[in-house]
This record gives structure tokens, sequence and C-alpha cells, in this order.
């Protein structure tokens, strides 16, 4: 696929493929570490990219996707993928609690506010010993600390775009150790894309400084039980935000 043009620092970049940000490789080399898993459910799961990868290494595994776009949804369900159109900020996702072995999210977090919520169901639908593969555009890129030395906005969150949250490597880990203490482990981390530069030369420096590259991968295993800790945590610490935390009905609601 050839590169495709990105207006980066106010001039049109011709050499910079876009398609290097879902660090499709490094979620492969995720999915392999962790093989054989019996089922991977993918959260924005688009035309199911990464869900192709997870049958190419794990045959057996039962795929699911939460997706609404009526051309991805078409295109999952041609690929023998199990389809829930759930509001992924609002809705309880359709499965029982404990019941998945691998759980994905792939550039989809920068686009919500209630993460909160996200990783509540999350967590519970994630069985114990099984992982999480989250990868988010990463702030602290290069990139965009020279822009912010210059006074301009990250390109990963400009309020001009759909991207209304920014994420770096630290702030998710210590996000996941104050939430959830000791209920998530890292066992991988990757970068991938590193602007402004074409493939031949952005693909080795994101695999020598993932944390400088564009977007950022993470593989966390879950360690313990889960007991609904994302949602008390705004409560806890009084987060004067009105994030949506489900009632009392879901919160303590078991999918069967």
């Amino acid at each position: 696929m050839r590169p495709i043009p990105r207006r980066f620092g106010g001039r049109v970049n011709w050499m910079i493929d876009r398609q290097l940000n879902y660090g499709r490789d490094v979620v492969a080399s995720f999915l392999s570490k962790i093989a054989p898993y019996d089922s991977v459910l993918d959260i924005g799961a688009g035309s199911g990219g990464d869900l192709a990868t997870a049958q190419r290494v794990c045959p057996s595994a039962e795929r699911f996707a939460v997706e609404s776009f009526p051309p991805n949804v078409q295109m999952l369900q041609s690929q023998a993928v199990k389809v829930s159109a759930a509001n992924i900020e609002r809705e309880v996702l359709p499965f029982a609690d404990e019941s998945l072995s691998v759980v994905m999210s792939n550039q989809t977090l920068e686009h919500v506010k209630e993460i909160f919520w996200i990783l509540h169901e999350v967590s519970r639908v994630l069985e114990v010993g099984g992982h999480l593969i989250i990868g988010v555009p990463n702030l602290a890129s290069l990139h965009n600390r020279f822009l912010l030395l210059l006074g301009k906005q990250p390109t990963c969150l400009q309020n001009a775009s759909a991207h209304v949250r920014g994420y770096t490597r630290h702030d998710i880990l210590r996000m996941f150790r104050k939430v959830f203490p000791g209920g998530y482990r890292l066992e991988g981390f990757g970068g991938s894309n590193f602007y402004p530069f074409p493939p031949a030369i952005a693909t080795p420096l994101a695999k020598l400084m993932p944390n400088q590259a564009w977007a950022i991968f993470f593989l966390l295993k879950k360690t313990q039980p889960y007991r609904q800790q994302f949602l008390e945590y705004p409560i806890r610490e009084m987060l004067e935000t009105n994030f949506h935390l489900g009632d009392e009905t879901v919160q303590s609601q078991h999918v069967v």
C-alpha cells in the first residue's frame, strides 16, 4: 500500500504511511506470545484486521467484535465474527463474567470519555489469567514533543478532531496501578510508526524507541479477580465529572 499523505507542521508530508499507526505487527507478536487462547473480543474492531490476525495465530479461537459502522459489521460477519453493536460507553457488554481469554482495543480508547466504564466492563468479562491488548496514539511521541516546544497542539489530541483523550505509557500504567492495584501485569510493550519518517526509517525507529513512537501498545495480563474497582474509583476520588458508572442494578449485574 502506498504511503498516504499526512499534514505535519503545516506542510503535506508524502512519506508517512498511516497504516503503521495500527501496529499490526506488534499486535501479532503479542497474540503469538499468549497463544493458544479460547476466545478473543475486539472492541472497536473496524474491518477486522486484528481479529484476522488472532485467527491466523490461533484458528480454534472464537472471535467476537463490538462494532457499529454498517460496512464494517457486514465485513466482520462475512468473516464469521460474532458482532455486537453495544455502546461501549453506556451499555453492558453481552458476555458473562470472566468468560473471555483475550480482549483487544486498538486505536479506540482515544475516542471515548467513559474510560472507567469501559475498563470496568473489560475487566469484568476478562478471565483471570487472560490478556488485555491496548493500542493508542502516543501523546509523548517525539514529534508531539517538538510540537509542544513550538507551542503547537499535539497531533493526536486536537480539539477539531475525534480524539478526546491523550495517553502515554507512564500514565496508562499509573492509571491501572491506582484504580485496580495488582489487577494487571505488563507483559509486553511496543511502538509503531515514527513521524515524520517513511516506513523504511519509521519501523526500526519505533522498535528501537517505542516510547517515542506515534502509537504505543500494551500487553497486560489480568492477575486477580475484578471487584468493580473502576466504578468505585471516580466516586472515592470525588472526580468532579459526570462519568457514566451505571446504576446499582447494572453494577451488581452478572450476565448469564
